[in-house]
């Protein structure tokens, strides 16, 4: 894994993207902030820095976008019992909406057109139609309170 990331940080170098531990700015002066912090294999307390960066997202006044899962959350079961809970405004499902995502409440997006029928069917995944060319789709009626 440390591999993985000196080639990543090695990529935003080379196209001059910056890499800090740190965001540049107070979170609370971007329009929008994209919490892409963890993946959803994620498991256990996050370490530092990125407790503190965990912290920072929870606390947030900027609308927070997650992708796939919310940082911190656990695939299957959701917000963490202890720690920064992310709550973000809107959640970006890649390929299907794993199962965390039925306590997730606010904007929910999914992105898996792409995904062939044989495995809809293996997975049994209940995706929704998408119109016309369109690569994502919102679902409005998500967890607890609607299907999921």
């Amino acid at each position: 894994k440390k591999q993985l990331f000196a080639n990543l940080v090695a990529q935003c170098t080379e196209v001059d993207a910056p890499v800090s531990a740190a965001p540049p700015a107070p979170l609370a002066t971007y329009d929008v902030v994209l919490d892409a912090v963890f993946g959803f294999s994620f498991r256990g307390a996050p370490r530092p820095p990125f407790d503190a960066l965990l912290e920072a997202l929870a606390t947030t006044t900027a609308p927070l976008v997650s992708v796939d899962t919310p940082s911190g959350w656990h695939v299957e079961r959701g917000p963490p019992d202890a720690g920064a809970v992310l709550r973000p405004a809107v959640l970006v499902s890649l390929t299907a909406p794993k199962m965390c995502a039925a306590c997730f409440r606010g904007r929910h997006y999914v992105g898996g057109r792409f995904v062939p029928p044989f495995i809809r069917e293996k997975y049994d995944l209940r995706l929704p139609p998408y119109p016309g060319v369109a690569q994502i789709q919102e679902l409005e009626a998500w967890g607890a309170d609607g299907e999921g």
